[in-house]
């Protein structure tokens, strides 16, 4: 991306992603809902990920400062096994499946995740930590679709799976009339424990 096409702000999150076989398990228990429910705003599965941090819109020249301390920070740490497991509603529009496994650790990695982030000044809104990964998103006054949809997967249970790298991710929310796209700005593995994951 060249100086004149750069962003001057970027709206950005830190994340972890399930590997490919773990989102593509999930995938299959929705297909029937895909069919049945094509009016909802189905997240792609590439994008598919579990927030530790909202970060919000950033000056891009912010964002390099973050990437050193958090690449140690990742390099110290323990991958924590996980697995996506239920279903549930924000609001009765946001259909998300829950994560179980290693979740003492995935708090802890989410707090010195964001005292990284405070300490290199940037400043954010401290939200709690709910672990789930956003799958669909339904019109206003649609509310049951969402209520069905996640009764059908209520009983969902996946495999469990090694988170293998914190991401620092970027969006274009708010640029385009389309969906949400995410793209990776950095991606740094864990040290400890690090298997194969997204």
């Amino acid at each position: 991306m060249n100086e004149e096409t750069r962003p001057a702000t970027l709206r950005v999150f830190l994340a972890l992603a399930p590997p490919d076989d773990a989102k593509e398990e999930l995938a299959r228990a929705l297909r029937p809902a895909y069919d049945s429910h094509p009016h909802v705003r189905w997240n792609r599965v590439e994008d598919w990920h579990i927030t530790l941090a909202f970060l919000g819109e950033l000056p891009a020249e912010v964002v390099p400062a973050l990437c050193p301390p958090l690449s140690a920070l990742a390099a110290d740490r323990r991958a924590p096994r996980l697995a996506l497991r239920g279903s549930g509603s924000f609001d009765d529009r946001v259909l998300w499946s829950g994560v179980d496994g290693d979740l003492d650790e995935l708090h802890l990695l989410a707090a010195d995740v964001r005292a990284v982030v405070s300490s290199c000044g940037v400043a954010f809104e401290d939200r709690p930590l709910r672990p789930h990964l956003t799958l669909a998103r339904a019109r206003r006054g649609d509310a049951a679709s969402v209520g069905e949809l996640a009764e059908g997967i209520a009983d969902f249970s996946g495999r469990r799976w090694l988170a293998g790298r914190l991401h620092l991710v970027g969006s274009d929310f708010g640029r385009s009339r389309g969906p949400i796209r995410y793209q990776d700005i950095e991606a740094w593995p864990f040290g400890l424990g690090a298997g194969s994951g997204a």
